[in-house]
């Protein structure tokens, strides 16, 4: 699938994926932190950002697969309902005493976290399929890997393109949270908490993070979402 329309939309997208990294190189230096510190830091959160997202993904995917229609969807709906209402971060001390502070920790907070808008926008795509697209495939007799392909996976995609974008706003939010109250090093809880008392540092390292975010959506996110669009209609 081509998500590019252009070698010049190409090296636009990119030069706008330096912009945040460019910008940390520079406020590093303004404020005489550590330039590998503070890259390692981003790394190894967007790291364990997106093995939680694999994660999160596939099982969300597979739940709204397997649940959204039928006499299942009547009780599996329901529960997931309330699961995402859940208040994730009061059960974050106690796995972060009994697990203590590792990667296990945050990426298991932040995959539960992150499963359910996936999990929802997949079974809204699923109830919105046309129906005549569900007659024929049942009419072509799809079955097993046939029936994905070339129904069950197209149909889903923008879904869970939509839901990827909105669980990976709420998971830069849960990241920075997860690995303050864990206490797990490093990363940017551990940027953030250090510079607390600085708030011209924090700022800018704000501003840093929401430059991350930006560029990831723009160069990812906004083409994957009109692409899946046009499959669609294909």
């Amino acid at each position: 699938m081509k998500i590019y329309r252009s070698r010049a939309h190409l090296v636009a997208t990119i030069l706008i994926v330096a912009l945040p990294f460019l910008f940390l190189l520079f406020f590093s230096k303004v404020v005489k932190i550590a330039t590998g510190e503070l890259f390692y830091d981003v790394f190894i959160s967007i790291f364990r950002l997106l093995a939680a997202y694999i994660l999160a993904a596939a099982l969300g995917w597979c739940l709204a697969a397997l649940f959204y229609r039928g006499s299942r969807s009547h009780v599996a709906l329901p529960l997931f309902d309330v699961l995402q209402s859940f208040p994730i971060f009061a059960a974050v001390p106690f796995a972060a005493y009994y697990w203590g502070a590792t990667n296990f920790t945050v990426i298991f907070f932040l995959t539960i976290t992150i499963v359910w808008p996936i999990c929802f926008n997949v079974i809204s795509s699923l109830k919105l399929v046309r129906k005549d697209w569900v007659e024929a495939a049942e009419m072509s007799r799809l079955s097993g890997w046939n029936y994905f392909r070339y129904f069950l996976w197209p149909v889903t995609v923008p879904g869970l393109i939509t839901g990827s974008i909105i669980s990976l706003g709420e998971g830069w939010e849960a990241l920075i949270a997860t690995e303050i109250i864990v206490n797990v090093k490093p990363g940017l809880g551990t940027f953030f908490q250090r510079f607390s008392t600085h708030p011209t540092i924090t700022f800018f390292g704000i501003l840093g993070l929401l430059l991350i975010v930006f560029s990831i959506n723009k160069i990812i996110w906004t083409p994957l979402l009109e692409k899946s669009h046009v499959m669609l209609e294909e």
